[in-house]
């Protein structure tokens, strides 16, 4: 893709939302999460490297971790004067939602006392005009559509922390040591909000042949201990159920959060084709997930030292095709997944 070209028509995107056309199509979209702020950050080079279309920051961008909006503000300032991130700025165009950590608080919802400051700082950080919906509506979900019809890309930005009711914590045991989530069942705790989750149906209606929803937090594997959308099953089933009611086509979802990297794949016979997802985590902290089980996993284990996502769609296959990477700080493809945009859009599941 031209550069040039392209970032003139990402500042119209972002205006207008979902209602910009790029005629270039997109080919490779670059994704990370769990950024340190005051660490180095020697994986930027191998990112800009792949000179992919754009890149999506997935959350814990930096770490806050403060109810001080100045304190965040300083630390979003670190950032800005990481040479790689500044190469990374004026180099690709670049996406954003949050989670915890730069939202301000660990594993923190709705309670978070500066959240309103915190998506100020955030809205202003990643430079969203004033003139985009973003910034007249409280959280910071957004989405975009890029390419002409047949060849369109939707990125839709899931906000999990601003709406997010109640977690509920269980007592430790011996597989959860440190950290031991349980299941909140209760009907009236929503993790989106009731305008995020009318604003999701409306984007899914949208038309597009590929859509990458992006979710600070895991929504198909259920088994670890830490946050995840299972630990919100109703809100997790209510997902699918929008998908399926819908008919949303071509769906990935790519994650962050939990220090470590790996491709799930979901079956469910109500939504008519499988559901990928590509966990990519993190970019310059300290790793964990040893052992951690994964029933959805595609392989045997996950990846555990600094890593970035990319998706490479290939336009120009007689049936076009994706390909979901996990990348090491080199830009070594580790784990790939090739899926056939067909797949994505069958609606009878081979068994």
């Amino acid at each position: 893709m031209n550069k040039p070209s392209c970032l003139f028509g990402v500042s119209l995107l972002l205006v207008l939302v979902s209602t910009v056309v790029i005629a270039e199509p997109i080919t490779q979209i670059a994704f990370g999460s769990c950024l340190r702020q005051n660490r180095s950050q020697p994986i930027w080079d191998s990112i800009i490297s792949r000179n992919p279309d754009m890149f999506v920051f997935m959350g814990d961008n930096i770490y806050a971790d403060t109810t001080n909006p100045q304190v965040m503000q300083n630390k979003y300032k670190q950032l800005a004067n990481q040479p790689g991130f500044k190469k990374l700025k004026n180099t690709i165009p670049i996406f954003a939602t949050w989670d915890d950590h730069d939202y301000g608080q660990n594993d923190a919802g709705e309670e978070n006392p500066i959240k309103e400051q915190a998506e100020q700082i955030f809205l202003d950080f990643f430079d969203i005009p004033t003139t985009s919906p973003a910034r007249r509506r409280p959280g910071v979900y957004d989405a975009h559509v890029f390419g002409h019809p047949g060849q369109s890309v939707q990125l839709i930005l899931l906000d999990t922390r601003y709406f997010r009711g109640p977690a509920i914590k269980g007592k430790p045991t011996p597989n959860c040591p440190k950290i031991n989530y349980m299941q909140q069942r209760d009907p009236d705790i929503s993790l989106l909000g009731e305008a995020q989750w009318e604003w999701l149906a409306t984007q899914l209606r949208q038309p597009a042949r590929i859509r990458i929803i992006v979710s600070s937090i895991q929504v198909i594997p259920d088994e670890h201990c830490r946050e995840k959308w299972s630990n919100f099953p109703l809100e997790r089933q209510k997902l699918f159920d929008v998908i399926a009611s819908t008919n949303a086509n071509g769906i990935v979802f790519i994650s962050g959060d939990r220090h470590l990297a790996e491709i799930s794949k979901l079956e469910l016979e109500k939504i008519g084709y499988p559901l990928y997802e590509i966990t990519s985590s993190g970019m310059n902290t300290k790793m964990r997930g040893e052992g951690v089980q994964n029933r959805f996993r595609i392989g045997a284990d996950n990846y555990r030292e600094h890593n970035f996502g990319m998706i490479s769609i290939d336009w120009d296959n007689p049936t076009p095709k994706l390909a979901l990477q996990i990348n090491n700080k080199f830009g070594e493809v580790l784990f790939q997944k090739e899926i056939l945009l067909s797949e994505l859009n069958s609606k009878k599941i081979a068994h």
